[in-house]
């Protein structure tokens, strides 16, 4: 730290540059200085985005909110913009990029890499980039979990062999598990964010051991097959494949879609599977929110630096395909927006579906060695690759769907569900006085509540079917209009058969009042 602090006294003097060239070779990474034995600190965090922000008038700092520890959680801004507020950024009419590192808190490529990525920027790289896109930055999302640092985090992922930090926040929570439930201060900052800058795409960045296989890096679009097609489309037939091929042709480093083979003793056929749909995963989440969401996942088995550099020439892949296509991006959203869902069949729940030919996965190797400070071991990637044919099971084919309502009718004693509903965005309209009204009710038949917690909370599984009935809303529900541009979101979100709703996550509170009906209402509207 005292190297980040003196840096800053130089450095505080300093006029910034408009957009040239400056040396920044001096400003080092925590892995960087120490031969990628250790991680960057949240305080080295901080320090070193002081330094770029006073490097270059692109660069502007601000908060993207707080941790439950109290940290605030640093957001870089860069692009020709006049200043980091969400005024500011959406009227410069550019594409915006949020990058988000660090949500795992011993997945710690991406931060490194989004630190390299903002220093070269800072230095003047890239600088065609401004004309189309706006950058913004999360380094360190889990803050907390990034200083809860123990050499045996991660176990038998390749380093840094100073240790990592936690999973789970400080407390104990995925936040990769909490896009729909938002129980976290982090993901609800999150969700501030998303509203107040509405980025275009988000690209969320991790680490991933499993199966040994070659690829140095894998990645995955949005998963819920309620998302966008042309949105999906775009990513999985334009965008990245565009990447792997031009990460190969340059670096000679394979990238693919994420996926595993099922371990021992399962069930499953032998295949390349792909991870969950549902939106409590950020980029399934986003993806119902008619953006792109790009997953990557740096390879645990590679050493520290490869997965820093294989994190970082990705991302400078995606962010220069961005630029090339920034306004189709923006169309592609802008017209998602613009559907009118109301009508149409949306998914409740759904089943991996399987290629219709089998692939070519690179499997490959890895090799034992021990980390010379905790003694335990880790594993290393060989450069074997095996071409293996599989079928791949990378999307997935709804098992449920249901027709989607002109609206929904939430009565106002459930405070958390509108209350949730607001942070995620959702357009709600206050019925002011009583009124009868025309609705499909959910008869309860069921509801099957999980023994064990999870993530704080116990899933509900509810049955029943709809019914129609005349029912008398109070003075105070809140109407949800379906003609709304998170449509596809509070559809997901309200529906008591959603696999990853309010009702699921026990939000809704009618399993231990044996209710006989779901208490929100769907219908015409008023």
């Amino acid at each position: 730290m005292r190297t980040f602090t003196s840096l800053l006294g130089l450095f505080l003097s300093i006029t910034p540059l408009a957009a040239q060239p400056f040396d920044l070779s001096f400003l080092a990474t925590r892995p960087e200085a120490s031969d990628f034995r250790e991680t960057t600190s949240y305080l080295e965090v901080q320090a070193f985005l002081d330094v770029l922000e006073t490097t270059s008038d692109r660069m502007h700092l601000t908060t993207l909110g707080y941790t439950m520890q109290g940290r605030p959680l640093p957001l870089a801004v860069f692009g020709d913009v006049s200043g980091p507020e969400p005024e500011a950024v959406r009227a410069s009419g550019r594409t915006r990029v949020l990058l988000l590192a660090t949500i795992h808190g011993g997945e710690v490529a991406g931060k490194e890499a989004t630190l390299m990525l903002l220093r070269a920027l800072a230095a003047g790289r890239h600088a065609d980039w401004a004309d189309s896109l706006v950058l913004l930055a999360v380094p360190v999302f889990n803050a907390d979990g990034n200083e809860a640092v123990s050499l045996v985090n991660r176990p038998r992922q390749h380093g840094p062999v100073g240790g990592v930090g936690q999973r789970p926040n400080s407390q104990g929570l995925d936040l990769n598990r909490d896009h729909v439930k938002v129980d976290s201060p982090e993901v609800r900052s999150l969700l501030l964010a998303l509203e107040a800058y509405d980025p275009h795409v988000l690209i969320d960045l991790h680490t991933t051991n499993g199966t040994a296989h070659a690829y140095h890096l894998t990645y995955a679009p949005p998963l819920h097959p309620s998302t966008d097609s042309t949105l999906v489309a775009w990513l999985r037939t334009a965008w990245l494949p565009e990447v792997s091929r031009a990460v190969e042709d340059r670096y000679g480093w394979a990238t693919y879609y994420y996926g595993n083979t099922p371990e021992p003793g399962s069930d499953r056929p032998m295949g390349w599977y792909t991870f969950d749909h549902r939106p409590r995963f950020s980029t399934n989440y986003v993806g119902l929110r008619n953006r792109f969401g790009i997953l990557v996942e740096a390879y645990a088995y590679a050493p520290f630096e490869e997965r820093i550099l294989a994190t970082l020439y990705v991302l400078e892949e995606l962010l220069a395909q961005a630029r090339d296509h920034a306004g189709r991006l923006r169309a592609i959203t802008e017209a998602a927006d613009a559907q009118d869902l109301v009508g149409a069949q949306l998914a409740l729940r759904a089943r991996h579906a399987r290629s219709a030919e089998p692939v070519e996965i690179l499997l490959g190797e890895v090799v034992p060695e021990v980390n010379p400070y905790s003694g335990r071991e880790m594993l290393r990637r060989t450069d074997a690759r095996r071409p293996t044919m599989l079928y791949e099971y990378g999307t997935f084919t709804p098992t449920e769907t249901a027709v989607v309502p002109a609206a929904y009718f939430v009565p106002p004693e459930l405070k958390e569900v509108i209350a949730r509903l607001h942070a995620h965005g959702v357009k709600t309209v206050p019925i002011p006085a009583a009124r009868t009204q025309h609705v499909e009710r959910f008869r309860i038949d069921s509801v099957q509540v999980a023994e064990t917690a999870y993530q704080g909370r116990h899933l509900h599984t509810y049955y029943g079917g709809y019914e129609t009935a005349d029912v008398e809303l109070p003075a105070g529900t809140r109407m949800v209009p379906m003609r709304q541009p998170l449509a596809r979101l509070a559809f997901t979100l309200l529906e008591p058969r959603s696999d990853d709703g309010f009702a699921a996550w026990g939000l809704v509170g009618t399993a231990a009042g044996g209710a006989a009906f779901y208490p929100i209402l769907r219908g015409d509207g008023l």
